[in-house]
């Protein structure tokens, strides 16, 4: 991208140094956050620490593999593959204990078992991730056109589905494509239709959570979820949205797909602060200010990927955006130094938690895919 070399060179080059020491140091770990000294946590702990939905299942584990193979093709350092294979190998016992997998493996598996297949051509990994896949298509539900979201919780979420699945139907089309079996990418894209027509609205703000009758699949309502409150747009919605349908267009080539994410980008742009900090709904009150640097690292993934599929005269105001985005990131809720193992800070899960602002992984993975996006730096794992 012109114009911005010497920022992305600087900005990747304090990824590197941060990097070589963090991956080392937590090599053995799967994390998610950061405790209060700035050290990763372990989600792959059997010390018992974490129940079986938090623990080894914890839909982020991912992430960590992920960044591993983001540096891998940068570098191509073999210590990030053996590292990030470290975190594959751990996986593959979720699916002897079966409970507690859900709608995130995707999440869980296309960073690890498909980046490794993609970029490496282990056989090993091509079974974890179709295991992974056939799971995945197995929370299908066929009368609703849609695919489960959790498992059993207080709630019934029978009939639940959720924004952030439209990422995990990367799984799907890799598994279509990787076996020739077409039921995969049947499956994602009616799920991507019916999140298209359910959940995207005109103005391109985007539901959570959106709540179907699971026997005959009729509409019942929406729910706020993670965001301000019903009718609100939760920023990391509006980024699993924009960079998910993008994932659809790429995988079929479904103006449809293109047209949606154009759609959420643009109500995106309309609403980002002159400060390129993000919010975590967009319609939240004024006060409190919460942020969600890892909704802005999702948001800027997207915008660059939607640039690089629109004609070159189209570009530039996604491009910026992002940029912009993550140039507030880098220079005002970055940690390049060693007080801390996460680089993103200032992340939130949800609006209505009783907590805010601290790290998580899936941020670092979403800064670190974007720059190397900006630097035009390796291939798409998604």
């Amino acid at each position: 991208m012109n114009g911005h070399e010497e920022w992305t060179d600087a900005v990747i080059a304090k990824i590197r140094q941060k990097m070589e020491w963090v991956s080392e140091k937590n090599r053995e770990k799967i994390p998610y956050r950061t405790d209060g000294n700035g050290d990763y946590d372990d989600r792959s702990d059997a010390s018992g620490q974490w129940r079986m939905d938090d623990g080894l299942n914890w839909w982020t584990n991912g992430f960590w593999g992920g960044i591993m193979w983001l540096l891998y093709q940068d570098t191509g350092e073999q210590r990030y593959a053996d590292i990030a294979r470290v975190s594959e190998r751990k996986l593959e016992q979720c699916f002897a204990d079966f409970y507690g997998l859900h709608h995130d493996v995707g999440f869980m598996f296309v960073p690890t078992a498909v980046a490794d297949y993609k970029l490496t051509g282990n056989p090993d990994s091509r079974r974890i991730a179709l295991h992974a896949a056939t799971l995945l298509a197995g929370r299908f539900n066929p009368v609703g056109k849609f695919i489960r979201a959790w498992n059993d919780l207080e709630e019934d979420t029978r009939g639940w589905a959720i924004i952030d699945c439209m990422f995990n139907l990367s799984l799907l089309y890799w598994a279509s494509e990787e076996s020739k079996d077409p039921r995969f990418r049947q499956i994602a894209m009616l799920h991507a239709d019916t999140v298209r027509k359910n959940f995207v609205r005109p103005d391109g703000s985007v539901c959570h959570i959106v709540e179907f009758d699971p026997e005959t699949g009729e509409m019942v309502k929406s729910h706020g979820g993670q965001g301000c409150g019903e009718g609100s747009a939760w920023t990391r919605g509006q980024g699993w949205a924009l960079y998910g349908f993008m994932i659809s267009y790429i995988h079929t080539g479904r103006q449809e797909y293109l047209d949606t994410a154009k759609r959420v980008a643009d109500y995106c742009l309309a609403n980002i602060p002159e400060s390129g900090i993000i919010p975590v709904d967009f319609r939240q009150p004024t006060e409190p200010a919460y942020e969600d640097s890892c909704g802005a690292c999702v948001i800027a993934g997207g915008l660059l990927e939607l640039a690089r599929h629109l004609p070159e005269e189209q570009r530039g105001r996604y491009e910026d955006a992002a940029v912009k985005i993550l140039r507030a990131i880098a220079d005002a809720r970055a940690d390049f130094g060693r007080g801390c193992d996460a680089i993103v800070q200032n992340c939130s899960a949800a609006y209505h938690a009783p907590e805010h602002h601290f790290t998580m992984s899936y941020a670092d993975y979403y800064f670190i895919e974007a720059m190397y996006k900006v630097k035009g730096v390796g291939r798409l794992l998604w």
